[in-house]
């Protein structure tokens, strides 16, 4: 398919600036596969979809501070750094984005906070992209307790809102446990304890799987022949237990559903030959887009997205391009919320 059947006219007022005021309150859009039937419920409806002996795989993620405000040495011009990945957490080395790029060159020092992180630009990699290394002394503990304090919750521009004291605990599942993400996993962000304990005694199985969240997820694609563009490799590890309990529920016939287009990609990353589910870790530059044959899961949960982003062509693949393009439609009419804060859908 091409790029311009993923355009839609979204209103600003759309994209929703801040979560709903309680994470499993939001909105649920499901949509039906079979029928096309659309349903509007609220999110914590979700457990009346699900059975004993299902499957939900969420992303485990954590989402670390990664936009940093400093100055440049000699001068003291502001600039911003953006985190994208460690290269080596040992020299504390990562891949970066700087802004403004035009004045970060290979050899400045870098200060952030009063002179607590110090850093030396060694390479360019893109016209924003810089290579850095923390002059740091400490342990990795100590370097990640040094950026919690300077960071800030690298919610996406497009919400239109600098970061707020709320992003801290809304930007962030309540299961996040492995720190590598700079952006959140957002299908996840609508559940709450309850409503997992809900679904765990109802007998549907929680599972965890990592994708490390980059910004390429939310890259633009910039060319008309979708065969054409390439994502960024992202890190990713399906367990040998995740496996074996997805596998199960293939072989009962039960539902596999993946919380978020980020579980969705690691899953279909890891699929062997046979169809099966197998534990891997790596990295992962799968670009998912209609037509697209799934082979683990027979429902998603995701949050409504952007025009023409990677994450809408994604949900199309699954729920049938002209099926998701009209709730789509359907959605803007009842003024759903959109975006990384938005309601969420479920595909069945």
């Amino acid at each position: 398919m091409k790029l311009s059947a993923f355009k839609f006219d979204l209103p600003d007022d759309a994209i929703a600036k801040y979560p709903a005021a309680n994470r499993d309150e939001s909105r649920l859009m499901v949509v039906h596969r079979k029928t096309g039937q659309i349903e509007h419920k609220i999110f914590k409806d979700i457990i009346e979809y699900f059975e004993e002996g299902d499957v939900m795989v969420m992303n485990n993620t954590k989402v670390f501070p990664a936009r940093l405000y400093g100055n440049k040495e000699k001068t003291g011009a502001k600039i911003e750094v953006f985190l994208l990945r460690e290269l080596n957490p040992d020299a504390h080395l990562w891949d970066v984005l700087v802004d403004p790029a035009r004045k970060i060159r290979v050899g400045n020092k870098l200060y952030f906070g009063d002179g607590e992180l110090v850093a030396e630009v060694i390479d360019n990699t893109t016209s924003r992209g810089r290579t850095i290394r923390f002059l740091f002394d400490g342990s990795t503990e100590d370097f990640y307790k040094a950026i919690n304090e300077l960071g800030e919750m690298p919610i996406p521009r497009d919400i239109g809102r600098p970061n707020e004291s709320i992003d801290n605990e809304r930007f962030q599942t309540i299961f996040a446990e492995h720190i590598g993400a700079v952006a959140a996993p957002t299908a996840g962000l609508h559940f709450t304890p309850q409503l997992i304990r809900r679904l765990q005694l109802k007998g549907v199985n929680i599972e965890p799987i990592t994708l490390h969240v980059g910004l390429g997820t939310f890259r633009e694609v910039d060319v008309e022949d979708l065969t054409k563009h390439k994502t960024d490799s992202e890190q990713y590890e399906v367990s040998e237990h995740t496996a074996q309990v997805v596998n199960e529920a293939l072989d009962n016939r039960h539902k596999v559903c993946a919380i978020g287009t980020t579980s969705m990609r690691a899953l279909e990353t890891s699929v062997s030959a046979g169809g099966r589910l197998k534990p891997s870790k790596g990295w992962t530059d799968k670009f998912i887009f209609p037509p697209y044959d799934f082979k683990i899961c027979s429902a998603l949960v995701t949050n409504f997205h952007k025009p023409m982003s990677t994450l809408l062509m994604m949900t199309c693949a699954f729920g049938g391009y002209d099926l998701i393009m009209s709730a789509y439609e359907t959605a803007i009419k009842e003024r759903y919320r959109f975006f990384t804060y938005g309601d969420a859908m479920l595909i069945i």
